[in-house]
């Protein structure tokens, strides 16, 4: 598809070539198919940075790679003289994208990149891979900390490799890179080198194709078990981390893991059963946290536990494996099924309280049936049990769990909410559920006939009247300490006429202004039961009136009248 590119718009060349350079390059990768992605690489870098690719390119035709014929050539002599008579020599230049990513992110020149240039050398065996790298030191001067032996510590894709960077006579550093036949296969081609020998002669190669394809597996796994597409792209990003860090068992077994990853990570790494029984972690024989971050070259030691003892909830929250969540995940989902479903239920009806979403037994049973199939779970309980254990979140569910609210809200009998109001009316608000209460306006938002309300169950004192958007009423909600105790509250039809609200107002100082404002409010009728003001900085006076009001219209159009008293600057309710 990326060679086809040129074809497409601009936009659409972008868009793919982000796609290719974020997902596809990356499993190619994990995949170890290098070949390939060096090209998806390569033509994305093209479409995303044209400049910055042809300057590169045009780098490389500059520097001239008639040199590698004269080293490959010296080198196949050095090796036939020294009794490595079966050596295939080649070379090659490093891809554009791979010194870009050094150039412009690692901020290189190209005079500083050591291995743009390489000589790659194909033996028989591992031992004379080894025999030759001593040859290679002898013949070039090797530069110091570029030694990598990847034959011994293979990469997460299977790689396998000896790296050395030396730099000859003519001052040009380069790569060379010594390896076997089947080393060399695996690079080129990843897993699939593997394919043709699955049928094949021995078990040893089924079973390392079935190991390599292990991730690919886990992968479609979790697409399968996840039920949103953004769950799954976060599991690919998550496990194809540009940098990994190598950990040993206490028995020198090699971990590989992303870089970021914690001690759980490793215990899930080596099997579900020594993280699900997790209880601590030695790191070089010193005991660390449990989100302690592993870094290369450790040697980590897994405290387990007794048999029966399960992962935390936490957990979820700490691991950076798509492999250990799934695996706690799975561990709730099997052992816990009770425990899950009254999870989830407290889980969801905390959040349809803090959304305020009341409802009968009837129409919460009716609504949940069609939130259940909403999210493809079987029945109610199998909801709440994944929410329980994660596999289902509450944030991503919230747009259908309005929607569906707002069906059930659309097709309620609006008659008999009227003579319920009327019925359990008190001091002209209905509180739901409860008949003649004691009723007392909060003073922190003062609500009045036409805001939208709520009421506080207060201890010994009645219910306690907020507006919905009151900052009390919300700090509250997203605790969640209190919530049983919020009830739904309306306005009945018998409303009483007068409520009190205050009113600020900020205005420049001069003479006759207190009477001016009083005056504006007598004109509107307005009883006013106290009026206070004072000086303020640079010239100012703020002014303190609470007035009677019947409804948030009235205000309104009190609020405006003041607004045009000469020298008020601002008016605004308490």
């Amino acid at each position: 598809n990326m060679r086809t590119g040129d074809a497409w718009p601009e936009q659409k060349r972008r868009d793919k070539a982000l796609e290719t350079m974020e997902v596809y390059a990356p499993i190619a990768h994990r995949l170890g198919i290098s070949n390939i992605k060096e090209e998806l690489e390569d033509r994305s870098l093209h479409y995303l940075d044209p400049v910055g690719y042809e300057t590169i390119r045009d780098l490389l035709n500059k520097h001239g790679d008639e040199f590698l014929h004269t080293v490959c050539h010296t080198i196949a002599k050095h090796l036939a003289e020294n009794g490595i008579q079966k050596a295939t020599i080649r070379h090659r230049v490093k891809s554009i994208y791979g010194i870009y990513r050094k150039m412009y992110m690692q901020n290189k020149d190209f005079e500083e990149i050591y291995d743009i240039y390489a000589v790659r050398i194909i033996l028989e065996n591992v031992s004379e891979c080894y025999n030759a790298l001593g040859l290679i030191h002898d013949m070039y001067h090797p530069l110091p900390n570029r030694f990598k032996d990847y034959i011994s510590t293979p990469k997460p894709n299977g790689y396998q490799s000896l790296h050395t960077t030396v730099i000859g006579r003519e001052a040009i550093p380069f790569e060379v890179q010594i390896r076997t036949w089947d080393m060399d296969r695996m690079a080129e081609y990843g897993i699939a080198a593997h394919w043709k020998y699955k049928a094949g002669i021995t078990n040893g190669s089924s079973d390392k194709l079935d190991e390599r394809l292990a991730w690919v597996r886990q992968l479609l796994e979790s697409q399968r078990s996840s039920a949103d597409a953004t769950d799954l792209l976060s599991d690919i990003k998550s496990d194809l981390l540009p940098e990994e860090v190598f950990a040993f068992t206490p028995r020198g077994d090699v971990i590989n893991l992303p870089a970021g990853a914690t001690a759980i990570d490793f215990a899930y790494a080596i099997h579900s059963a020594v993280g699900n029984r997790m209880v601590g972690a030695k790191v070089n024989n010193r005991i660390v946290p449990i989100d302690h971050k592993v870094q290369t070259g450790e040697i980590i030691e897994i405290i387990t536990g007794p048999e029966n003892r399960g992962p935390s909830r936490d957990w979820l929250n700490i691991v950076k494996t798509s492999e250990a969540k799934n695996k706690i995940r799975n561990w709730f989902k099997k052992e816990r099924r009770e425990e899950n479903i009254q999870e989830g239920r407290e889980a969801l009806e905390r959040e349809l309280r803090r959304n305020l979403m009341s409802m009968t037994d009837e129409q919460h049973e009716t609504f949940m049936e069609a939130l259940a199939r909403r999210n493809h779970c079987n029945s109610v309980d199998e909801m709440y049990a994944a929410i329980g254990y994660g596999g289902l979140q509450i944030s991503r569910m919230l747009p259908k769990l309005k929607e569906e609210y707002t069906k059930l809200k659309a097709t309620e009998v609006k008659p008999v909410t009227v003579d319920i109001k009327r019925m359990h009316s008190t001091d002209g608000v209905v509180v739901e559920g409860i008949d003649n209460c004691p009723i007392k306006f909060a003073k922190c938002c003062s609500p009045l006939p036409g805001d939208e309300i709520i009421g506080f169950v207060t201890r010994g004192f009645g219910v306690s009247i907020h507006k919905k958007d009151c900052a009390n009423v919300r700090e509250s909600m997203r605790q969640g300490e209190n919530a049983d105790r919020w009830v739904n509250a309306y306005w009945a039809d018998d409303a009483k006429e007068n409520y009190k609200a205050t009113l600020d107002l900020l205005c420049m100082d001069r003479a006759n202004l207190l009477s001016d404002v009083a005056l504006a409010l007598g004109d509107m009728r307005v009883p006013i039961y106290s009026l206070t003001a004072r000086s303020a900085e640079q010239g100012r006076a703020r002014m303190s009136v609470t007035v009677g009001i019947t409804n948030t219209e009235h205000l309104n159009s009190v609020v405006a009248r003041l607004k045009k008293v000469k020298d008020v600057v601002s008016v605004n309710r308490n």
